[in-house]
């Protein structure tokens, strides 16, 4: 299976917010690479929003399985996929900084690390 992001999503009231994410496009075409990472963006907040907090759902599309966002109370949204992640994130990320944080205010660079350590059989270009 090939990860194509990773993101870490704050679920707060009213919407869901994008607070990190890392993105592998590589194997879409050039002109190409921008839709296909807003829309791996839109989707994985559409997930969060239509998940209840401290709960795990899963998508499937034509077989394959896409995103697994996971919903912990409190606390920023990840990849059940990828065990450590949101760990990680919160051990470095003050709280504070979530609800109002954004992929530019939030200063945190180990999802690109955890998105190479995640591939399965496919190990980024």
């Amino acid at each position: 299976m090939r990860l194509y992001s990773l993101s870490v999503l704050y679920k707060g009231d009213p919407k869901v917010l994008l607070l990190k994410a890392a993105f592998d496009v590589s194997c879409f075409s050039f002109f190409q690479r921008a839709s296909v990472q807003e829309f791996l963006t839109f989707t994985s907040q559409l997930i969060v929003e239509r998940s209840q907090l401290g709960t795990r759902a899963s998508v499937k599309e034509q077989g394959e399985r896409g995103q697994c966002p996971e919903v912990p109370t409190a606390a920023p949204a990840s990849s059940c996929l990828c065990p450590g992640v949101l760990d990680d994130f919160s051990r470095q990320v003050p709280r504070s900084e979530w609800p109002s944080g954004s992929p530019g205010t939030i200063s945190y660079t180990a999802l690109d690390g955890y998105l190479s350590k995640y591939q399965v059989g496919h190990p980024p270009r």
